[in-house]
């Protein structure tokens, strides 16, 4: 903070274990990684090479050591770990993750029809190389699950040994937790808190209002994810009560 202001919520402190915002990087250039991070790192935990694009960026390993030369964990989109999948080449993702130093690794079923317990069985083994987050809730707007069926995948895949569970979202925000308007599915989220620790899950919210909704409903230290990497001062500031979205939530009358 660069101003004494009182009534500020506390946030976590880096390195966090929730508060954390999650970035998803698209397609930035190495220069546009040093400008980003440059006045981002403080209030940056996590950034996923959104969906497959590591597969087709120039430079992948220099960008991957300036996010890394920064502190700032990074990981490969889950779609990218279907693709190797579908095409039986697990092995081949986890030979990649460890040439690249890749330490986070996304267990995700959103493309492909994954069994249960089969997606436990390739996030246990993940377990031996690093930190893994699983994604629970499909792409297809259509597959709409019950609020039992996601506490039951998210239990399971924490006891298989996920750090944290991500409530699918795509970076529109338009499937898994929202309707396809953008609107929070609020019954299922929260029937979902009543099973699951708030601090285990990473709620995917592209959309100010969605990240407005999980502000308000569990606090400033909400896990959020899919933020664009020109959006993440501007949530810093609505976490704390400084956008006029969040301006009255921690004031005391």
């Amino acid at each position: 903070m660069n101003f004494n202001l009182t009534q500020i919520p506390q946030r976590t402190a880096q390195p966090r274990t929730s508060g954390i915002t999650m970035v998803m990087d698209k397609g930035l250039s190495i220069q546009e990684v040093h400008n980003f991070i440059s006045i981002s790192k403080p209030h940056v935990d996590i950034v996923k090479l959104g969906f497959g694009t590591s597969a087709v960026t120039p430079h992948l390993r220099e960008k991957i050591e300036v996010y890394r030369s920064y502190g700032i964990h990074i990981y490969f989109g889950g779609t990218l770990f279907e693709a190797f999948l579908i095409r039986n080449q697990f092995n081949d993702y986890i030979n990649v993750c460890k040439d690249y130093g890749i330490d986070y690794m996304e267990v995700s079923d959103g493309s492909v029809v994954i069994p249960h317990a089969e997606k436990c069985g390739y996030i246990e083994k993940l377990t031996q190389y690093g930190t893994v987050l699983s994604e629970v809730g499909s792409k297809d707007a259509k597959n709409i699950m019950p609020p039992y069926k996601w506490i039951e995948l998210m239990r399971a895949e924490l006891e298989a040994g996920s750090s944290y569970v991500i409530a699918e979202a795509r970076e529109a925000g338009n499937v898994g937790i929202y309707r396809d308007s953008g609107e929070v599915r609020q019954g299922l989220v929260q029937e979902i808190l009543t099973q699951i620790p708030e601090e285990k899950i990473i709620w995917e919210a592209p959309q100010k209002a969605q990240q407005l909704y999980f502000l308000e409903l569990i606090g400033c230290n909400v896990n959020l994810g899919n933020i664009a990497p020109a959006e993440v001062l501007a949530l810093e500031a609505m976490r704390i009560g400084l956008r006029g979205d969040t301006f009255e939530l921690y004031l005391n009358k």
